[in-house]
């Protein structure tokens, strides 16, 4: 009895971390956009993504693993793709737009990866994915108002976009897969490094005010580099190993349901009607791809 209890909890200790994991990501959205009253969001992406490069830089060093970078062409793009446009595109849309809606707009991100995987993976859409796809795209349509003008729709617009540079970054990383060079905390490590870059020259050419360094601003700043940037990653290495990838990265969808919540309690953001419905719209598709991966999980297991 003992004995099955124990793994019992030893095979829940990932899903609690998963949960954990989507509390600080959630929550998060609350913090940048607290923290963007006081600093420009490409200043707020640069120090954010730089510091948390030198962390994760250190962590590497630490585990004893080659530094060398591996497969650099496709880690730029990477870098690219996750880091300067993931990142810091979503923090401008965060500056002037909500942040449960810029936070369901990106993570509208796994139904861009599935119309991606098309063309480049040769992965056909099958089954409910179909029907996961039409709800995204109906809810998107509920949740980009084209009516709107000015910053609002501009914010909804570049939320969408950097979706899809993460869904590319999903891509990438599947190709990079592929390769036994890939390491995870190696290619996570090198890709902020080079997606540093680019941020951080925007953010000197861009004019922008000087940052107000308020109490709120700092802490948001060491809740998005230690909780945000190091303690996820850690969890993630953490649940990846204990967990199928697809499950997980299921498990985090969980998250823009956090933001919305958050948004809503802290900062008296309240979804219109219309909003609502896209929101649950998009949700339902979400539901529905988790449901895909589980199934696809527990078919893979009675195979092998």
């Amino acid at each position: 009895m003992g004995a099955k209890t124990t793994s019992t909890a030893i095979r829940g200790r990932p899903f609690l971390a998963l949960a954990f994991l989507s509390m600080i990501w959630g929550y998060n959205w609350v913090v940048m956009k607290e923290g963007l009253q006081f600093c420009d969001p490409f200043v707020f992406a640069a120090i954010r993504v730089s510091l948390a490069a030198l962390f994760l830089f250190a962590i590497l060093l630490w585990s004893k693993k080659t530094v060398r970078p591996r497969q650099v062409k496709l880690t730029i793009l990477l870098g690219l793709l996750s880091t300067t446009l993931g990142l810091g595109l979503p923090l401008w849309a965060l500056a002037s737009g909500g942040a449960g809606k810029t936070a369901i707009l990106l993570y509208t991100m796994p139904f861009w990866v599935i119309l991606l995987a098309w063309p480049i993976l040769g992965e056909k859409m099958r089954g409910l994915e179909w029907l996961a796809v039409l709800l995204a795209f109906t809810g998107l349509a509920l949740m980009v108002d084209f009516r709107a003008i000015g910053v609002k729709l501009w914010s909804s617009i570049i939320a969408v976009i950097s979706g899809i540079a993460w869904a590319g970054s999903a891509i990438v990383t599947r190709i990079m897969r592929r390769s036994r060079e890939f390491d995870l905390l190696s290619v996570t490590t090198w890709q902020m490094i080079y997606g540093a870059g680019p941020l951080i020259i925007i953010s000197l050419v861009l004019p922008a005010p000087p940052i107000q360094w308020t109490p709120v601003f700092i802490i948001a700043m060491i809740y998005n580099v230690v909780f945000t940037s190091v303690i996820a990653f850690l969890l993630w290495f953490y649940i990846l190993e204990r967990v199928p990838a697809g499950m997980a990265t299921m498990g985090t969808l969980a998250t823009p349901v956090i933001a919305i919540v958050a948004a809503a309690l802290q900062l008296g953001e309240i979804p219109s009607l219309r909003e609502t419905a896209g929101i649950v719209l998009i949700l339902s598709g979400i539901g529905f791809l988790s449901a895909v991966a589980i199934l696809r999980t527990r078919r893979l297991g009675k195979i092998q």
